[in-house]
């Protein structure tokens, strides 16, 4: 039985969704939660390392986000581009839709880009006259609840610090507390899992077991790889080095260096073969990711530790605090 939706719903009051970022990255609230026990203590970010110990490694997604976010010049149809097909095409989310039907145009930056289809999730294959250029004359994708438009300070605080690999159009949040000397005391190694948009999109059947996720592409190197084998527990920052770890874990727990895409869905109840403790920010309502946390620590106990976050006015979602689960 994969459980109802409704069975992962909180309420959350609106002035708890974290809107910006802190000042400093590092000043981020971390609940931590111990499933053995089943407590819930209330630590600083900053004392994250007092956490790690001898044999322990932390998994961080090394995605970097593009800016995707796009204006037709006429600024009449809004693009995002989700990922690059061939040198001239790209499968694109484009508002309002009715204007780009199969077979109409826009110029972006200059550039005249047709309609060549349009897939089942409204998705549509825009194919340009000349190739462009992702990295300039976008904007930082914000996630939906921000309800604003992305700024400057946006453009540095929506990436983590050791972002590399271009090509997420969200950012994996629980790396966002890092900074470069904190992430030089700990062990840790990189994963890459390219966040598409299928982050925020709501789980939209009555059951668990309906909602299909989109597959997103992942890289395990063989450095990475052979870290992650040789060590005693894997500390997983975020629910995207989760799904990479998850959808790559091979026969008794060890990995493999690889290229692919994963559309794996981890809910309760779910056997974790590769990770043993998870960093992770504080999630949506009935969402996957919600659902992946409780996969890991409990439904019951999630919720109850979502509940004081309420209460001790924890920073909710892309730009607010931590949970640190053992």
């Amino acid at each position: 039985m994969s459980g109802r939706v409704d069975e992962y719903d909180f309420a959350l009051p609106e002035e708890l969704i974290a809107q910006r970022p802190l000042p400093r990255r590092e000043d981020a609230r971390m609940m931590v939660l111990e499933r053995a026990r089943g407590t819930i203590a209330h630590r600083p970010f900053k004392e994250l390392g007092e956490f790690v110990r001898p044999g322990d490694l932390l998994v961080l997604n090394d995605t970097r986000v593009l800016p995707a976010r796009r204006f037709s010049d006429d600024g009449a149809i809004e693009f995002l581009l989700l990922e690059q097909v061939d040198a001239q095409a790209w499968k694109c989310l484009v508002k309002p839709g009715r204007k780009m039907r199969l077979g109409a145009t826009a110029v972006l930056g200059g550039v005249a880009g047709r309609v060549e289809e349009i897939f089942e999730e409204g998705e549509r294959l825009v194919r340009f006259e000349r190739a462009i250029d992702p990295y300039r004359g976008g904007h930082v994708p914000l996630p939906p609840y921000l309800h604003r438009a992305a700024d400057a300070e946006d453009a540095t605080r929506y990436q983590t610090v050791f972002a590399k690999a271009p090509g997420a159009v969200a950012a994996p949040t629980a790396g966002l507390h890092f900074t470069p000397e904190i992430l030089a005391k700990l062990p840790h190694s990189f994963v890459t899992l390219h966040v598409g948009t299928g982050t925020f999109r709501p789980v939209q059947s009555a059951t668990i077991g309906g909602h299909r996720m989109h597959a997103e592409r992942f890289t395990i190197t063989e450095e990475a790889a052979a870290a992650i084998n040789g060590a005693e527990r894997v500390l997983a920052v975020g629910t995207t080095s989760v799904r990479v770890l998850e959808a790559a874990v091979r026969h008794k727990g060890r990995l493999i260096a690889q290229e692919g895409a994963t559309d794996i869905f981890i809910y309760p109840p779910y056997e974790f073969r590769a990770v043993d403790r998870l960093l992770t920010n504080f999630h949506l309502p009935r969402s996957t990711l919600l659902m992946l946390v409780a996969a890991f620590a409990g439904r019951e106990f999630v919720l109850r530790a979502y509940a004081e976050a309420v209460r001790e006015h924890y920073r909710f979602y892309s730009y607010g605090d931590c949970m640190l689960i053992l």
